[in-house]
């Protein structure tokens, strides 16, 4: 397709986030006329600063849970396209701050589709997470038809969203002859610019620079590991498809985005991956830490419909996915050019796409 993003309007929904941070990078990088809705980002957080994008796009400053706020600039700024990622993500938190996670991943979703309806925005992509599936600890990977629901709070926040977008989409979206508002599921996200605390790959990756002992809460528990631009490139498919008007309306609305089976690797497995790409002669302490909540012990996605339907595929294997991830880090430290070398991986993603 040609590009379809040059000088189109699009509003990314959690720009200063982590995935919201490379989407805005990689949008720019296309031509796309990009405005940013997030909070400001968090202490410690260093990826939108990394990417310098206050120079490359409108940013606006709010929390989505304000509806008249976020509807005034939805109003103003008169999108082409919304991509909403906006979320409390982290799982620990949503224990600690329920509240907060529930006002934030459900209430916030809700302003966000209601905007949509009130300013009749045409696109919208809709992400949510792979945690919005009811664990049952199937084997063979979550499909788009298999329940919702969760046993922890962000869980069911997740699964939350997701029953509020069908609401929406039966009462006002569905009359569109092709599809045009849809949601999106992924796996777990790593990759260069992510310093979240409570989270895999940062944790690690600071337990190396800072030769700390690195504490695991669940090191024999599975997931689908995936490189940040793996699902992006996805939700940017379905936003060339939405706009070109390629979907119809007999498709159901909903996707998963993650990585071959073979990606699918065990805490400790990604950890030792990590540690051996690092290739640092001291070595880390690595302690199991008593799990204080529920986790899953087991998760995967199955990604079928998005290979049929989109012809989308995962790009990076699980080496390159911690090659890509572990020299982000060690270019930050050295104190390069991170915009830079940022769009060089885009780059270099993009031709290993093709050959695909």
């Amino acid at each position: 397709m040609k590009n379809i993003f040059k000088n189109k309007k699009i509003i990314v929904v959690g720009s200063t986030g982590f995935k919201g941070s490379w989407l805005c990078l990689w949008l720019s990088q296309k031509g796309a006329k990009v405005v940013g809705i997030g909070l400001q980002p968090e202490k410690g957080s260093i990826i939108f600063k990394s990417l310098k994008l206050e120079k490359d796009i409108k940013q606006y400053y709010l929390d989505i849970t304000n509806f008249s706020k976020f509807n005034y600039i939805v109003k103003k700024e008169k999108p082409n396209l919304i991509f909403h990622l906006a979320a409390q993500s982290v799982v620990s938190y949503s224990y600690t701050k329920p509240l907060l996670t529930f006002n934030t991943n459900i209430i916030g979703s809700a302003n966000i589709l209601e905007a949509c309806r009130i300013n009749k925005v045409k696109n919208l992509i809709y992400i949510t997470s792979d945690k919005c599936y009811l664990n049952k600890e199937y084997v063979r990977g979550y499909k788009e038809s298999d329940e919702l629901g969760g046993y922890d709070n962000y869980s069911s926040s997740k699964a939350s969203a997701e029953i509020i977008f069908k609401s929406y989409y039966n009462s006002y979206f569905k009359k569109n002859k092709f599809l045009s508002t849809v949601t999106a599921r992924a796996g777990n996200v790593i990759g260069g610019g992510d310093f979240k605390i409570n989270r895999i790959v940062p944790d690690t990756i600071k337990a190396l620079k800072n030769k700390k002992k690195l504490y695991l809460r669940s090191s024999s528990s599975t997931r689908p590991w995936q490189h940040v631009l793996e699902p992006l490139n996805g939700y940017m498919r379905l936003a060339e498809l939405i706009l070109n008007k390629k979907l119809k309306k007999n498709y159901i609305p909903n996707w998963n985005f993650g990585p071959d089976k073979k990606n699918c690797k065990t805490v400790i497995e990604l950890v030792n991956f990590i540690i051996g790409e690092w290739k640092d002669k001291n070595k880390i302490k690595i302690t199991k830490e008593k799990k204080s909540f529920k986790e899953a012990h087991l998760l995967s996605l199955n990604i079928n419909k998005s290979k049929k339907e989109l012809n989308w595929r995962p790009v990076l294997d699980f080496q390159n996915t911690i090659k890509f991830t572990v020299n982000w880090y060690k270019k930050f430290y050295k104190k390069e050019n991170m915009k830079k070398f940022s769009l060089i991986q885009i780059k270099k993603f993009e031709k290993l796409k093709k050959k695909k």
